[in-house]
């Protein structure tokens, strides 16, 4: 069995799954991916998905489907999204293989994008039509 591109904890799953219930929206996916930006260079991002992009690379676990922008690909590589709860704070959190350093703040990271040898026993990101 191949590994997927990004895989969630089952915790972060039961927390988008709440969250994506009791909205009023209909949405489609969370779309992750990473941009440019804070004191480490890059941070991650999370939205919720009305509709779902044709150059969209979608992964399903444990019954929560992600889409990724394709120039995220090599940065998300390997990536575990959690849902991590402590007396002070609550959010998610991703614990990226590529992930170099992170700032301070604990917005921001550094991350190294994998290579293409890299993509050696995951499921490749789907060719659009």
């Amino acid at each position: 069995m191949k590994s997927k591109i990004m895989t969630l904890t089952e915790t972060a799953a039961e927390r988008v799954r709440s969250i994506m219930k009791e909205s009023d929206k209909e949405f489609v996916g969370l779309r992750v991916g990473v941009k440019n930006g804070g004191c480490a260079g890059m941070e991650y991002t999370m939205d919720y998905a009305v509709e779902q992009d044709p150059l969209d690379d979608v992964v399903e676990d444990k019954g929560v489907k992600i889409l990724i922008d394709p120039k995220a690909i090599m940065f998300l590589l390997g990536t575990e999204m959690d849902y991590k709860i402590d007396q002070l704070s609550s959010g998610f959190v991703f614990n990226n293989p590529n992930q170099t350093s992170a700032c301070g703040c604990g917005v921001s990271v550094e991350i190294k994008p994998a290579s293409m040898n890299d993509l050696t026993g995951f499921d490749k990101p789907a060719k659009p039509a």
